[in-house]
């Protein structure tokens, strides 16, 4: 659902691609949007109009849908359509760079690098932040070893399958550099939590070979960690893409041809505190000219682009 600030659209990520097609089928000439009947009809046409031409028209896209009307009734109500129509195509915001934001808890305190007690070694629990918008979930995880032991994560050059493209990932954070964060969106067709989540070692073993939903581990994802010499993995129980969070989130394991996108940490050993600066690697999942920001709204923003994106622990899928 949309909403408005300062005359502008804040929406999702995914309202934000709809717009995009819904843009392009208005101006194509084959599906040519009638200025007339959406003046005589309204929200009737242009609901018809987005199922014949875009998408189907479930619940959350009438709400996006009504929220744009609403947006643009005043205009509407002069009966000036074409104003209506350049409403709608008006230039998406865009933010000239990624915010830093610092890592809270639900109290709204810092979470501190050095207290496991939020992040623990090795946690089953799926732990999610948002960056750079409210609804791209990152998972934040504190690696360890097969005993538990908090593990550094050194820097390592990345390679994208689908392009061959190499960019390097900057390593873990924190007093022993064990903590990383990624995009907690599966690069292969956009599964998120619990579908897609970490497996500590215990669990990356041929027990999981039979287990249910989302706890499932292929046979193929479990010889790769092995080959890979990784003790914990990140697993997408959709399709079976699996990644390596030892090495910024590599892929391990197809049908995925690109890494998870890396939210790379800054720790100020000065007060303990963590902070999210940018996103690193591909594109996230959805995002159609890469990570650009386009769109709000963000997590707690002020004008100077900077704020907190609140840690949350979500489920332990393995109980």
């Amino acid at each position: 659902m949309i909403a408005m600030e300062g005359g502008k659209v804040i929406a999702k990520r995914g309202d934000i691609i709809f717009l995009r097609k819904l843009l392009s089928k208005m101006k194509d000439p084959s599906s040519k949007f009638d200025e007339v009947r959406f003046a005589k009809d309204g929200r009737d046409y242009l609901y018809n109009y987005v199922n014949e031409n875009v998408d189907d028209v479930n619940e959350d896209r009438r709400k996006f849908l009504k929220g744009l009307l609403i947006g643009v009734s005043a205009v509407a109500v002069l009966g000036s359509v074409p104003r209506v129509i350049g409403y709608l195509n008006q230039p998406l915001t865009t933010l000239p760079k990624f915010p830093t934001l610092l890592l809270v808890d639900s109290n709204g305190d810092p979470v501190k690098a050095s207290d496991t007690s939020l992040i623990p070694v090795n946690s089953p629990v799926i732990v999610l932040f948002t960056y750079p918008m409210v609804n791209d979930p990152n998972f934040i995880l504190r690696m360890g070893d097969a005993n538990n032991n908090e593990m550094e994560v050194p820097p390592a050059k990345v390679t994208v399958p689908a392009t061959g493209e190499v960019y390097l990932f900057p390593g873990g954070v924190g007093p022993k550099r064990s903590i990383v964060a990624y995009s907690a969106i599966c690069q292969h067709l956009g599964c998120r939590p619990p579908e897609i989540h970490f497996y500590p070692p215990k669990y990356v073993n041929p027990s999981q070979l039979n287990a249910p939903d989302p706890n499932l581990l292929t046979p193929q994802a479990l010889a790769a960690a092995k080959a890979a010499n990784v003790p914990a993995i990140i697993h997408c129980d959709c399709h079976g893409s699996t990644y390596d969070p030892y090495r910024g989130a590599a892929v391990l394991t197809g049908p995925t041809q690109r890494p998870l996108p890396t939210a790379e940490l800054v720790w100020d050993s000065s007060t303990d505190y963590l902070y999210v600066t940018r996103m690193i690697g591909v594109p996230i999942f959805g995002a159609p000219n890469g990570n650009d920001l386009e769109g709000f709204p963000l997590p707690s923003m002020n004008s100077d682009y900077t704020g907190t994106t609140q840690v949350t622990p979500t489920i332990d899928t393995f109980k």
